[in-house]
């Protein structure tokens, strides 16, 4: 067992899957395409701004060969599904020519990966862009895909091409790897690179400074839902003053007697 750096966090995973032949070797799994690519770059952003969010990709390659961009994502937890769409859109928009030229010379492959819990609770799922006739067959004019893949859902229906990859990232979550328990020797590079005792000082100090983002940005989203369940349970009481007395309101709505007394002594 070997005790590595969790892969939820957006510098151990660039760290792990931009070494040229993991990245290769996933995107050959996941998409069918053999990447003939030199480098991979993180962080990549393009200077000028589409639209009005800055989008930053975690890991993109662009191979001139075979005509594709392949672009992979790392979340940890919401919005999941529109951010990313986004985000292909703007590799898409950004190849635009002129307005003679609406076809991009590369085709965009954009493979998400959810180190979170998502509500659907499905392994993989994918956007096809490419048109459908009446009765569902593909008319070959759009390749552009969205693959999302959501670790902690893979299971003995996944894919086996799938399964290693998305089995290997969910167990680094807890920060050991069972490293016999994977065959590919792209899968022992992921190991290797994010031991815990190859993990820089930098390294560690942006894994904090992540969490404690993510913390933070968690710690708001809780406090936003419990100010709705409280002002909802004001506009309840209030429309139960003349009906019943601050302690049967009180019961009612989970507020607290005083809290109670002060909307009835506003309303008089």
């Amino acid at each position: 067992m070997k005790q590595v750096a969790s892969l939820q966090y957006g510098v151990i995973f660039k760290k792990a899957f931009s070494q040229i032949d993991v990245f290769k070797a996933f995107v050959k799994d996941i998409t069918g395409i053999d990447l003939k690519i030199d480098k991979v770059e993180t962080e990549k952003s393009f200077e000028q701004r589409i639209g009005n969010v800055r989008v930053e990709f975690d890991l993109y390659a662009e191979d001139l060969e075979n005509r594709v961009i392949v672009e992979i994502q790392h979340q940890n937890g919401s919005d999941y599904y529109d951010r990313f769409l986004h985000y292909h859109c703007v590799a898409l928009l950004e190849q635009a020519a002129n307005y003679r030229n609406y076809k991009p010379d590369l085709t965009v492959y954009t493979i998400v990966v959810l180190t979170s819990a998502d509500k659907h609770k499905t392994d993989i799922a994918t956007i096809d862009f490419d048109p459908k006739d009446r009765y569902g067959k593909s008319l070959g004019e759009i390749k552009h895909k969205v693959i999302y893949l959501a670790v902690k859902y893979v299971d003995e229906n996944t894919p086996e091409i799938y399964r290693e990859w998305l089995s290997a990232i969910n167990e680094s979550l807890s920060e050991q790897i069972e490293e016999t328990n994977y065959h590919r020797p792209e899968l022992q590079t992921v190991i290797n690179s994010i031991a815990k005792n190859l993990v820089s000082p930098e390294d560690k100090y942006a894994m904090i400074d992540e969490y404690n983002f993510e913390s933070d940005k968690k710690e708001k989203f809780e406090e936003g839902i419990k100010k709705g369940e409280k002002a909802k349970a004001l506009a309840i009481a209030k429309n139960l003053l003349v009906a019943m007395n601050n302690t049967q309101i009180a019961d009612m709505t989970g507020l607290t007697i005083e809290a109670v007394a002060e909307l009835r002594n506003n309303a008089q």
